[in-house]
């Protein structure tokens, strides 16, 4: 008897650590080495309240720039698709984050591209050098619920699992950094992590429609901040 309580309640323990093993920022074994430096972040939260990690230069403000000069938005590293997500999805993912970045950025400044010519034409004490990227797409198994915990419900959701029948999460990893063009040094970096919508299965296709709601969060912070 006392050994099949000792088991029910390692169970219980067990459920509980898959139940809140899902951290809301990305952790540092995630990064991906786009940022230039990634250790003064620090876990905080944005304009509209979701967690990031970032970093804010000391005395940093927006309100002495005129002038954005963007890098293109791209993969890193390069990304595979996958069964669930295709080639098509993450260029699609890729256009609308380009697009909606440098929109948010546009009713602040005068946004442009980095070219040598169009740099030039730009007064570098007035201006901000944008780098961004998506370092990560991902889909993963969703965590146990609470009524999962009992040991014969745990038997079933691992069946289910290996079925590829559970829900799964979904996630939109992006870096981004600014750095002052009349310095070359940063000031902002910043790390986030978003939850896209929840896919039934593991043949459900993920598609921008997913995480299109992850980037409008981001698009709204850039507009608050």
């Amino acid at each position: 008897m006392e050994r099949s309580r000792i088991a029910v309640t390692g169970v219980l323990l067990s459920a509980l650590l898959l139940g809140s093993c899902t951290s809301q920022v990305t952790k540092p074994e995630q990064y991906s080495g786009f940022l230039t430096d990634y250790s003064q972040l620090q876990e905080t939260t944005s304009a509209t309240g979701q967690p990031v990690m970032r970093w804010v230069a000391p005395g940093f403000k927006p309100d002495n720039y005129r002038n954005v000069l963007v890098q293109s938005i791209r993969f890193y590293p390069t990304p595979s698709p996958s069964d669930q997500v295709s080639t098509q999805a993450l260029e699609d993912l890729q256009s609308y984050l380009s697009e909606q970045v440098r929109g948010a950025f546009a009713r602040r400044f005068k946004v442009s591209d980095l070219s040598a010519a169009q740099r030039a034409a730009v007064p570098a004490e007035q201006t901000l050098i944008l780098r961004a990227a998506i370092t990560g797409v991902s889909t993963r198994t969703k965590s146990l619920k609470p009524y999962e915990v009992l040991p014969i419900a745990l038997v079933a959701a691992a069946a289910m699992t290996a079925a590829g029948k559970r829900d799964q999460t979904t996630e939109l990893f992006v870096e981004a950094e600014l750095f002052d063009a009349s310095t070359g040094l940063p000031v902002l970096q910043v790390v986030r992590k978003g939850f896209g919508q929840e896919l039934e299965n593991r043949q459900e296709q993920v598609t921008l429609k997913t995480l299109k709601g992850v980037v409008d969060g981001m698009v709204r912070d850039i507009d608050r901040f």
